[in-house]
């Protein structure tokens, strides 16, 4: 579960200091960023050790997620120079891992992040990191603008590169950026890659002689640009999983699209096209791309209401009954549906999964009508998300199976399962992530947006609505009552305590047994690797010491995890209840889900006794 990381506080004292004055020392050699340089010679002189500390205490942990931290100055943070440390020590890697790395060469985008005051940006990172690769003789397919995330492991897998780089920071703040890394089979890299990578940059901190020339790779023979070869093949291959096209020509139906203020708005355009749609409303004052993201607090669609403001009104106006809403770099995608009551409902990431594989799994079995390839025939999710496809599968006859929290697990199965001639139909994390198309080894929020447009346009042909067909789903193969929330905390000891509290809750290494009035019938907790269900009390999922997360089964049906995040300062719970097909209450199981909900906060959380901030609401 190790994920990108911000750096950790260092301690102070003597040690410390020298410690501090050696890193600062190397700054002053090394950064030839006139800005971060700057500010560095100015804490220096003002003798600032608190804004030293922040910006020199730790090195960035590099982990399968890649880097995310702030951009800024020093080796905590996202900078020109962490950027040509981190790329020269991932090349060095690479260059033990594949003997034809000259040959087959990396391909490098970037979203629409800038940070003026340190004069770092997502393109002038990729450019340098570019630089680094070039310098060593080998070919980097740079994108020449702005591209969606999904845009890098697909291209890894189509032109059969050795890796890729995003340089992205997803949804998180403004300040932020980030270094996503895919390896050659297309897929978002897992253990021991991140930790051979983070020794490798290590050994490789000092810059190499061009580093910072980045002038060099526009004349050099080995820069391709891929933009143009990339967008028509990817739509071309998007265009295959289209059931409706005439449907989709035809349909009254209305959408609106947000890009968030990020690079989402031209690709949606585009796929909607593919499928034969006239494009979507975009929201004028969020469809350009903009690293202040004015209009939001966070420029997350998992916020849901309040990043949807301009959508709805927009879509209000026009009379849209839909809203596809994309996050800054377009791998993730939120949907919204008018009611009949006037509402605006915005579906949960697990809803939006059901009815995604409802849809993908209905269309391709129009198109399959041999009951043999059922058995060659998957579809995956997060463990922490809903056990609605289990369900499905559990009926319908396909294969389910459940992988760790992160699309890197999913991305690297699905992989293994393909190259054994199986069928990946659909993949998805509840925090609304979604894989519909299996020549994108990711999430992708461009591809989620269309196809989710198709099964709207088509459940329209029948007069039903999203909704609608989520109750049908939830009718036929049981309710799956589902509730996440977190509480922030960014005192790491605070959250070991917390945790340490659930392993040790009546007595020493003894679970608790109850939470309120709800029984625990078993406990799994991935950090220890303790799975109380195995006859070997082993857990089969990969444990990881470096991360929390305790999942909870009680005796009334509900699932509940408690886990920490690898890119934010938050404890997240997921909670779910899942009821068996038939006329199950709904309101009734919702009544039961939020009161055990409101006792896991009150006895496990505990917020008063950790000082816990509540999710804003």
């Amino acid at each position: 579960m190790a994920a990108a990381a911000t750096a950790a506080k260092g301690g102070s004292g003597p040690g410390t200091d020298t410690r501090l004055d050696q890193e600062t020392a190397r700054w002053l050699r090394w950064d030839k960023n006139p800005l971060t340089l700057e500010s560095v010679k100015q804490l220096i002189a003002g003798s600032n050790k608190e804004e030293l500390q922040k910006c020199f205490g730790a090195r960035m942990k590099f982990g399968t997620a890649g880097l995310r931290a702030a951009m800024g100055a020093g080796i905590s943070h996202m900078n020109d120079l962490t950027i040509i440390q981190t790329t020269q020590g991932f090349c060095r890697y690479l260059e033990t891992q594949f003997g034809d790395l000259k040959q087959r060469g990396v391909v490098i985008s970037f979203d629409a992040r800038a940070h003026p005051a340190s004069g770092g940006s997502s393109r002038r990172f990729a450019r340098l990191a570019a630089t680094t690769f070039i310098t060593q003789g080998i070919p980097v397919y740079l994108f020449s603008d702005i591209t969606p995330t999904p845009f890098v492991p697909y291209t890894v897998s189509h032109l059969k590169l050795c890796a890729g780089i995003m340089i992205t920071a997803s949804h998180n703040p403004k300040q932020d950026n980030g270094y996503k890394v895919y390896w050659d089979n297309g897929a978002q890299i897992i253990s021991p890659h991140d930790k051979g990578i983070s020794q490798a940059i290590e050994e490789n901190l000092e810059p190499w002689p061009q580093a910072w020339d980045d002038s060099l790779i526009n004349s050099s023979a080995l820069l391709h640009d891929p933009s143009a070869s990339i967008n028509k093949d990817y739509f071309e291959d998007l265009k295959k999983y289209c059931f409706h096209r005439s449907v989709n020509k035809e349909t009254k139906l209305k959408f609106v699209h947000t890009a968030v203020h990020g690079v989402g708005h031209d690709f949606v355009q585009s796929a909607f096209r593919a499928f034969g749609f006239i494009p979507p409303e975009a929201v004028p004052e969020q469809k350009d791309p903009d690293p202040e993201f004015p209009t939001v607090k966070y420029p997350n669609p998992e916020e849901g209401k309040d990043v949807l403001t301009l959508s709805f009104a927009l879509a209000d106006k026009i009379k849209a009954k839909i809203i596809l809403a994309n996050d800054p770099d377009a791998d993730r995608l939120a949907v919204a549906e008018k009611q009949d009551s006037g509402e605006w409902r915005v579906f949960s990431g697990n809803e939006l999964g059901a009815l995604l594989g409802w849809w993908l799994f209905t269309s391709w079995k129009e198109k399959n009508q041999d009951h043999n390839a059922l058995k060659d025939t998957y579809m995956l999710s997060s463990t922490v998300s809903s056990k609605i496809l289990q369900a499905i599968a559990l009926k319908e006859g396909f294969h389910f199976e459940e992988k760790l929290t992160g699309f890197k697990w999913m991305g690297n199965r699905a992989k293994q399962l393909i190259d054994q001639g199986k069928n990946v139909l659909f993949a998805f994390e509840e925090a609304i992530g979604y894989m519909c198309c299996p020549f994108v080894l990711d999430k992708d929020g461009v591809s989620a947006a269309v196809i989710s447009a198709e099964l709207a346009s088509f459940l329209a042909t029948k007069n039903l609505s999203l909704s609608q067909q989520l109750k049908a789903i939830y009718v036929e193969y049981g309710y799956h009552i589902t509730k996440a929330s977190y509480f922030i905390c960014h005192d790491q000891g605070t959250i070991k305590k917390l945790f340490e509290n659930l392993r040790n809750y009546d007595g020493k290494n003894t679970y608790p047994k109850t939470c309120g009035k709800f029984e625990i019938s078993g406990v799994r907790d991935l950090t220890t690797g303790y799975d109380d269900s195995q006859p070997d009390k082993k857990a089969i999922l990969p444990t990881s010491k470096s991360s929390q997360m305790i999942t909870f089964t009680f005796t009334n049906g509900c699932v509940a995890t408690m886990r920490t995040s690898g890119t934010e300062p938050k404890i997240k719970y997921y909670s779910e209840l899942c009821a068996p097909p038939g006329n199950s209450d709904p309101e009734q199981l919702k009544k039961e889900l939020q009161e055990l909900v409101s006792a896991i906060e009150e006895y496990f959380f505990q917020p008063q006794k950790y000082n816990l901030q509540p999710k804003e609401q």
